[in-house]
């Protein structure tokens, strides 16, 4: 039997399958900044505010000035934003605040209920401000659904990397072999011993072949080849902007052709569970929507600490996060 299932086009935001919810990879050609951090462009003919559309090659989002998601909510599950190119500041209802990229991962536990924004600043004013992230959402069981939130980071020099001729594996969460990932959050349904939840970022240097370790069977297993136009897996030839569903329990044979690849893994055991999702707000049942719907507008999930929106850092703010209890974390 082929260790693929089905192999079908990317779209935006990208297929998932449980214990995920959700994966979007954002790759924004921003111009240089303005003084307020945005782009020093026109933003003429753009749905300010609403605004997917990649006119020029960017988008703006829901930010008016600074392009990113300004204040929203979560509640029942976790998010992950992995940056690739680019700084993100984040702030919350904790009063928690960060600037990451270049590698960063932010791993939030929304848990019972958290604001967030998450800003891109536009830091350089004399040259281009590429931008490039995965946004990916994992579920929570229902046991965790409600618990506290909770805001960690984890730092590019601390992801582990496995490393063979040609290929570089970023392991933020799982392992290959002895190379283990930093411990996931405390409630994340990747703590739990048997879920086998793996994310794994791929790159494969033109000829380059490895093969993917098998998993154990029954779990969701997804490979995401976004970056390149040839490769193969197990001798059949895939088209770039490809998912690819696979066979956990078998191992996979990766070969790029004549130029680099790039592929997101996302792993994990369902949870097995039902999903009712409204918006940023993802339970097991209508009922518990909308209780969340009116405990949302009774409390704010804490209220916003901050006078805007999508708060920024200032220009020349280096990498570090500030949690809720003060301690401060601070990068190069």
């Amino acid at each position: 039997m082929s260790s693929v299932k089905s192999i079908s086009p990317l779209g935006f935001p990208w297929k998932t399958q449980d214990p995920f919810l959700f994966c979007a990879h954002h790759d924004d050609s921003y111009p240089a900044g303005n003084a307020e951090l945005g782009p020093a462009s026109s933003l003429e003919g753009r749905d300010i505010g609403q605004d997917f559309g990649r006119k020029d090659g960017w988008s703006m989002y829901h930010g008016e000035t600074v392009p990113g998601f300004p204040q929203h909510p979560h509640r029942g599950f976790e998010t992950l934003t992995l940056v690739r190119q680019g700084l993100i500041d984040h702030s919350d209802s904790l009063g928690a605040t960060a600037r990451f990229g270049g590698g960063d991962c932010q791993w939030l536990t929304a848990g019972k209920g958290i604001v967030h924004c998450e800003m891109f600043p536009l830091v350089s004013s004399e040259k281009p401000n590429p931008l490039e992230l995965f946004q990916i959402w994992l579920n929570l069981p229902k046991v965790n659904k409600m618990v506290e939130p909770h805001f960690s980071m984890l730092w590019n020099e601390a992801i582990p990397r496995f490393e063979a001729p040609g290929v570089e594996v970023a392991i933020v969460a799982g392992q290959i072999a002895d190379t283990r990932a930093p411990p996931p959050p405390p409630k994340s349904w990747a703590s739990h011993a048997n879920a086998d939840v793996a994310i794994w970022t791929i790159k494969l240097a033109a000829n380059a072949e490895w093969t993917l370790p098998a998993g154990a069977a029954a779990l969701g297993r997804h490979l995401y080849f976004f970056r390149g136009n040839n490769l193969r897996v197990d001798g059949k030839t895939i088209p770039g902007s490809s998912d690819i569903d696979l066979h956990s329990e078998k191992s996979v044979h990766l070969k790029a052709g004549d130029e680099a690849c790039e592929l997101l893994m996302l792993q994990g055991r369902p949870i097995g569970e039902p999903v009712v999702q409204y918006g940023p707000f993802v339970m097991n049942t209508s009922h518990e929507i909308q209780q969340t719907m009116v405990d949302y507008h009774a409390t704010r999930f804490g209220g916003w600490p901050f006078a805007s929106d999508g708060p920024v850092h200032p220009r020349d703010q280096g990498r570090f996060a500030k949690h809720a209890d003060g301690k401060i974390e601070s990068k190069s």
